[in-house]
């Protein structure tokens, strides 16, 4: 069954900085543990993130350096969830489903203009050999979760429960530590480098200009965190949102 709820930890646009989404993400983390809880029979044991999902288009022309989000209108862009779908929807492009392992073929082929994954996920798969730009906009953190079945996690004694416990935390913060930097090598290499881990994409880098952070927060507050509040259907969902996730965006959600 799905969780809207769950869905909320991770809105498409809504956060772009990483260590605003920890915060974030911790404070949402009650609302999380209990929907494992009752829709799931899970214990939540720990979250973390990878590395920002961004966009990644083929236009064309690297050496074009004035891209804005309304350059992206009409083009059809690789998603992999409702919330991207969303913002996609939201800067009036078209969102297509693409399995991750079909996107470069896609792109070469024009199946698909952009894609979004995260920075490491795009240079790894060699993404730079088949588009010319990286979008820096931050469409979500790949939000993941660890978790045991309730039976399972009842079954074992305290001592084995406080040995798995007491490893989560230390593994969280390395997790976290792991993200952030994967998260700027991913940059760097996608981009003119330095590139550590092998010969840099040479993709031409856009950072959002007032404009765009304008059309962002108005995209993730109007279209993508409005849709959400419908999918979440209730005033307690989206209280609990608020409270937390929304008030450390900025954001507000409402039915």
């Amino acid at each position: 069954q799905d969780s809207p709820a769950i869905e909320g930890a991770d809105l498409a646009g809504v956060i772009q900085d990483i260590d605003v989404y920890r915060e974030a993400l911790e404070s949402y983390e009650p609302i999380i543990r209990r929907e494992f809880q009752e829709k799931y029979n899970a214990k939540l044991l720990m979250l973390y993130a990878w590395p920002s999902q961004q966009l990644w288009c083929n236009l064309g022309d690297r050496s074009k350096s004035n891209v804005t989000l309304a350059d992206l209108a009409g083009k059809k862009i690789r998603t992999y969830s409702t919330t991207l779908g969303d913002f996609i929807e939201g800067i009036n492009a078209s969102a297509v489903t693409i399995a991750f392992a079909e996107v470069v073929p896609a792109l070469q082929k024009g199946v698909a203009d952009c894609g979004i994954t995260g920075t490491m996920p795009a240079y790894n798969a060699k993404w730079w050999q088949v588009v010319t730009h990286n979008v820096r906009v931050r469409l979500g953190y790949a939000s993941s979760f660890l978790a045991m079945n309730n039976k399972t996690w009842n079954g074992l004694d305290k001592e084995g429960q406080a040995a798995i416990m007491g490893q989560m935390q230390p593994l969280t913060e390395a997790m976290w530590v792991a993200t952030r930097a994967n998260d700027a090598r991913g940059m760097n290499c996608n981009a003119q480098g330095p590139c550590d881990i092998g010969e840099p994409g040479n993709m031409t880098p856009i950072e959002p200009n007032a404009a765009d952070k304008a059309k962002l927060k108005d995209v993730a507050e109007n279209v993508v965190v409005k849709r959400w509040a419908k999918r979440c259907g209730t005033q307690t969902c989206i209280d609990e949102w608020n409270a937390t996730v929304g008030k450390l965006s900025g954001l507000k959600a409402s039915l």
